[in-house]
């Protein structure tokens, strides 16, 4: 009786191990690194060769581009005071049509990066308890505020990109990015999160890339974003879409 009983027991629990099984491999890590790596564009510190290369294959907006008008993939790392983006860009051509930062800064190139720093989700159009930062050409990081305007986010990220020696369309692009409590508000004084192994965060990664036209012609990130109502560019309004990792230690430490 008792055999039959465990048996029983098992195969009630088989669905429930499934789904956190599925709910391990739905996260993905992100190594810890002991050295930061100097943000240069150049990518090429030692610490870069322990993460692995992610793809960014999804059309979020706008129709799919050829490889030679954009491809994307990148790498990430952490250390305690920052999360590291180094993405590798193939854009055959560059186009910064609006110099003013705040003025339609979707339609230029631009490298966006999506955080969610405790992978809670939900909703962050209007406050920051994520944060959907558009990186221009010239390195200024642009989101909206939470008085419903864009604004200058700077302070919270170091960035920086080359051309390639060898590729002439690819550049390397690399940011140092800070984050922050659910709790951020523009007319506050904010204080960065310290990081540490086993934090969940919501990451995501995009390209705005446009060719010369008056609007964006591509749109093309890492996360497949189940569209509602026809609509996959939900990553600005619902931090839900975001993919979530995990801040774990190194091979080599045991932070």
């Amino acid at each position: 009786m008792k055999l039959i009983a465990v048996l029983i027991t098992i195969v009630l629990l088989m669905p429930m191990l499934a789904e956190a099984e599925a709910e391990a491999e739905a996260e993905s890590v992100v190594l810890h690194t002991a050295e930061a790596p100097v943000i240069d564009g150049r990518g090429d510190d030692p610490a870069w060769q322990q993460a692995q290369w992610r793809p960014m294959p999804y059309l979020i907006t706008g129709s799919m581009p050829s490889a030679e008008d954009f491809s994307g993939r990148f790498k990430l790392l952490w250390d305690k005071d920052y999360l590291y983006l180094q993405a590798e860009i193939t854009d055959d051509v560059l186009y910064d049509a609006y110099p003013d930062p705040l003025k339609q800064y979707w339609d230029d190139d631009a490298l966006e990066i999506f955080i969610d720093s405790d992978a809670s989700g939900g909703g962050h159009q209007y406050n920051h308890s994520a944060f959907a930062y558009h990186i221009a050409l010239d390195n200024q990081a642009v989101d909206l505020g939470d008085n419903r305007q864009p604004r200058l986010y700077n302070e919270h990220l170091q960035s920086r990109w080359q051309r390639s020696a060898e590729a002439p369309h690819v550049i390397i692009w690399e940011v140092a990015i800070r984050l922050y409590p659910d709790d951020y508000r523009d007319d506050q004084p904010n204080r960065p999160l310290l990081l540490d192994a086993g934090r969940r965060i919501g990451f995501m990664l995009a390209y705005c890339d446009n060719d010369g036209s008056a609007e964006r012609e591509h749109f093309v990130g890492s996360v497949d974003i189940e569209p509602v109502e026809g609509d996959r560019n939900r990553g600005w309004i619902d931090a839900s879409v975001f993919e979530t990792m995990i801040l774990a230690p190194s091979a080599n430490n045991t932070k």
